[in-house]
């Protein structure tokens, strides 16, 4: 299947510091693009891949695994390391989680980590009921778009695919055992209104990291997609500071290619 026009991946040859960004679950790089190209205008080298099973059509996403989601940003991470002196992970929602991970498996070769309203659990009924229902029923309701910002919009699935979602409650769990193991410098930016994620799964991520260099940054005019909403220009500001912070030279402009 064809990417949806607007889903396509982004990547920006920059300097010696280098961000891996990870999009969400249903969704596609639409909802990171305009944080990956503020990054890319400071002279970062940036990846923004698209995840397996995305950006197409649900049914595609349907037959993919937490797993296939991992493996592309442990490629792309791989990929930036051996291009870049100094790698920053970052992600929105289950992207942030992807992050986490991979500061949690990579340890020293992640120099900071930057989540934007991070999932870490499935709540009410649905983990109980997932493991069954997914027989019977293919898709629920939809979760993209949740923006408090008018005529803005996420490119994102108009169903969840239920199989997905079985394997996103499998990797929660996965990475919530695996949050001790992160170390290194985090930011961690959420919405007190996210009608997807609540506020206790960023508590959940803080109480079980053991970085010592925490940043937390509360996004009052935003809902869950807070990269596409009023609160977007601080999520830009606030990641540029924290890469500044800790690697101090960004280093040379380079050149932006899509795909």
């Amino acid at each position: 299947m064809p990417v949806l026009p607007g889903a396509e991946p982004f990547r920006h040859e920059g300097g010696e510091a280098g961000v891996l960004l990870c999009h969400g679950f249903t969704g596609s790089p639409q909802s990171l693009r305009p944080w990956a190209e503020h990054l890319a205008e400071r002279g970062l080298t940036v990846a923004l891949p698209l995840l397996p099973g995305h950006g197409t059509r649900w049914e595609d996403m349907q037959l993919t695994t937490w797993q296939d989601w991992y493996a592309e940003v442990d490629r792309e991470l791989r990929a930036l390391r051996e291009r870049c002196t100094r790698v920053f992970v970052a992600g929105l929602s289950m992207g942030g989680t992807l992050a986490l991970r991979l500061a949690a498996r990579h340890g020293d070769a992640v120099d900071g980590v930057m989540v934007v309203n991070p999932a870490n659990r499935m709540h009410g009924l649905a983990p109980y009921a997932l493991p069954v229902v997914r027989h019977l029923v293919r898709t629920t309701r939809a979760i993209a778009g949740d923006i408090a910002r008018p005529s803005v919009t996420e490119l994102g699935y108009d169903r969840v695919p239920l199989h997905a979602a079985h394997s996103l409650r499998t990797f929660f769990r996965v990475v919530d055992r695996e949050l001790p193991q992160v170390t290194q410098p985090l930011l961690l930016l959420r919405s007190p209104q996210d009608h997807v994620v609540p506020p206790a799964d960023s508590a959940r991520v803080l109480g079980r990291v053991s970085s010592v260099d925490v940043t937390e940054v509360l996004l009052e005019q935003s809902y869950h997609v807070a990269t596409l909403d009023h609160d977007a220009d601080r999520i830009f500001e606030e990641s540029v500071a924290f890469i500044g912070r800790l690697a101090p030279s960004l280093g040379k402009e380079g050149t932006t290619a899509g795909g």
